[in-house]
């Protein structure tokens, strides 16, 4: 599913708390945080007659099978917690077991902006700044909306959600929207399967050879329905489930442990 958004149309989904941390207004009296939003929405009305940002999602058939989560043919491999006191956690933890006999569902998703809003404003560098910053917060803001959509409508399994921009903010949804790059997904070489899955050339993301994303401004990942999923870090791993991991990928154990260096 493809689904094209206007900037008025995602705007309102914007975390503001998040732009403010990136300009480094932490601690700021609220007069310069209201000064510094008022000029961003004024950049994004200008923006909003030129720029678009979209989203590319699919719903498969989904089991777990050990830390996979097996979509027909192909697997997503996933990490554990290994750390002492974690609590063993895993995103397939969140998808019904394949022995269960019993099919699941999982969503595969991507969002991103229009590659403009990081190539047309190199000719003022205070302009090019708070346009990628915006534009940052429009592809979290469009995966918002989109998962929004998916929950009520395209899934549809909390049809009556009624939750308030602040409620959507702290997740007080069912399910969960795990991304690529964050605390319990950390190997961003997972965009390579994600692609296989859903094509993330429908919405303009190209792929650099560690998975990376162009434009910046794209996020991607899963959702997860299950009442009790939430979120967790993997933290730090061993070397039996890096060579694990490796294996369950296909790929040569020294390639993968530069892509989870962090977690190592």
């Amino acid at each position: 599913m493809l689904l094209d958004y206007q900037i008025n149309d995602v705007a309102p989904y914007i975390n503001w708390d998040y732009f403010f941390y990136a300009w480094g207004m932490h601690g700021k009296p609220e007069s310069e945080k209201e000064k510094l939003r008022a000029e961003a929405e004024e950049t994004l009305a200008k923006l909003q007659r030129h720029y678009r940002t979209h989203a590319v999602f699919m719903l498969f058939d989904a089991n777990s099978e050990g830390d996979d989560i097996v979509v027909g043919k192909r697997r997503i491999p996933l990490l554990r917690q290994q750390q002492q006191n974690a609590e063993s956690l895993c995103l397939a933890d969140f998808v019904r077991p394949l022995s269960s006999g019993v099919t699941d569902r999982i969503g595969v998703f991507a969002t991103s902006v229009d590659m403009g809003l990081e190539t047309d404003f190199d000719h003022d560098a205070y302009q090019k700044m708070m346009v990628q910053l915006l534009a940052d917060r429009l592809a979290e803001a469009t995966a918002e909306r989109m998962h929004e959509e998916v929950r009520k409508k395209y899934w549809g399994y909390a049809p009556n959600e009624q939750l308030t921009m602040q409620e959507l903010h702290i997740e007080k949804f069912q399910g969960i929207r795990p991304a690529v790059g964050y605390p319990s997904l950390p190997d961003t070489s997972l965009n390579f399967v994600i692609d296989e899955l859903i094509g993330l050339r429908q919405v303009g993301i190209r792929l650099t050879e560690s998975g990376a994303m162009k434009p910046h401004a794209s996020v991607s990942g899963l959702m997860l329905a299950h009442p009790q999923a939430r979120y967790f870090a993997i933290g730090k791993i061993g070397n039996d489930q890096l060579e694990d991991y490796a294996h369950r990928r296909g790929l040569p154990v020294e390639v993968v442990r530069k892509f989870l260096s962090a977690n190592l």
